[in-house]
Order: structure tokens, then sequence, then C-alpha cells
């Protein structure tokens, strides 16, 4: 006998229209998540989170980072040494604002999350995903 997974671990419906969207995210969620905005630098709540759990996407409760794979990178933002899995983001191309990068964003409802870039921990595999605080919610442990 299978256990039915508890209602926490239950990703939230995705919203089909742009008004349903502006309904469930505050205007600076809505900001970064779905216009791919930036919050600015060392004002999110995670930035200097140590708590043990796991980070799910702020659109649709995805599943995205660990914190075992957290570290204080110093950049102002929370960053990661890499996904939970490769399935539960997508990584985009982004020539925005003069730069090449790549965009971090939900597998599961193309939300804007942040950007990952390869100036990380070279024991931890040379990445530093630097993710919006706005973009996260934490499901401690």
């Amino acid at each position: 006998m299978t256990s039915q997974p508890e209602a926490a671990d239950l990703p939230n419906p995705i919203p089909t229209s742009d008004e349903e969207w502006r309904q469930r995210l505050s205007p600076e969620q809505y900001a970064v998540l779905r216009q791919a905005g930036t919050e600015q630098a060392f004002t999110g709540e995670y930035v200097d989170a140590d708590d043990d759990g796991v980070y799910r996407c702020g659109g649709c409760g995805n599943t995205v980072f660990d914190s075992q794979t957290k570290y204080h990178s110093g950049c102002g933002w929370p960053s990661f040494t890499q996904a939970v899995s490769p399935e539960s983001v997508e990584l985009l191309e982004d020539r925005t604002l003069g730069m090449k990068r790549v965009e971090v964003r939900c597998a599961r409802c193309n939300s804007h999350l942040g950007h990952v870039f390869d100036d990380g921990p070279p024991e931890a595999g040379g990445q530093r995903w630097c993710i919006n605080s706005l973009s996260l919610d934490l499901d401690r442990r």
C-alpha cells in the first residue's frame, strides 16, 4: 500500500490567465516571477537564511532547491550550487541588459527564478545559482 502525499507536498494548480497570476502573487512577486524582474540585492528574505528545508517555486510550489546546496556567496541573493534536479528547472539563454546569461525558470509553471553563473564554489561543481527570494517559498524541515 502506497501512502498519499501530504497536502504540503502537492504543488499548487497553475493559473491559466494573467489575471489569476496577479491574484495569486503580490505585485513584487509578479514583477519577478512573471515579468523576469530582479529584486534589489541584499533585501530578500532568504539571502542569509540557513534554515534546513526545501525551496519551492513561489508561483506553483514545485520543489526547485534544497537547503543543503545553499551557500553564502556575498552576491546579495540566495545562492545554490545546483537545482534539486535537472527536471525541476528550465535553463534559457538570456541576452537582456547587454549580457549573455543563463536564466533559470521553473519547469512546471515557467516562472522566472533567477540566473546561473559559472563562478560558484569549484569543489561543488563551480556554479552559482543566483535566485530571487521573491521567487521562492521555504518549506522548513
